[in-house]
């Protein structure tokens, strides 16, 4: 059974920082094309952070730029995201998501609250 669990989300100030993880069982994120996004009531959900793992090739949203970076752990099957100087603006439910040819799956998501 495939399962993405995020971890990490939470309250913090405007410029602070968080990491979120995302643990992947029962796929290989070396075969899957792993991406971040992000959704807030009544928006689409945004794609934040994309990773080629098998390349190390990452794309990022232009609202987040030079801000926010994705990594990958292989040995533990785990991807992350570090973020920081967090803006309100980046407050919403985060989602890990895993792309392969014939698979896409999600995590459940979690919460990232940026306020004063």
């Amino acid at each position: 059974q495939v399962q993405l669990v995020e971890s990490g989300g939470g309250l913090v100030q405007p410029g602070g920082s968080l990491r979120l993880s995302c643990a992947a069982s029962g796929l290989a994120i070396t075969s899957h094309f792993m991406n971040w996004h992000r959704q807030v009531p009544g928006k689409e959900r945004e794609l934040v952070a994309a990773l080629s793992t098998a390349g190390g090739h990452t794309n990022y949203a232009e609202s987040v730029k030079g801000r926010f970076t994705m990594s990958a752990d292989r040995g533990e099957n785990k991807v992350y995201l570090q973020m920081n100087g967090l803006k309100p603006e980046d407050t919403a439910v985060y989602y890990c998501h895993a792309r392969g040819i014939y698979s896409d799956y999600w995590g459940q998501g979690t919460q990232v609250t940026v306020s004063s």
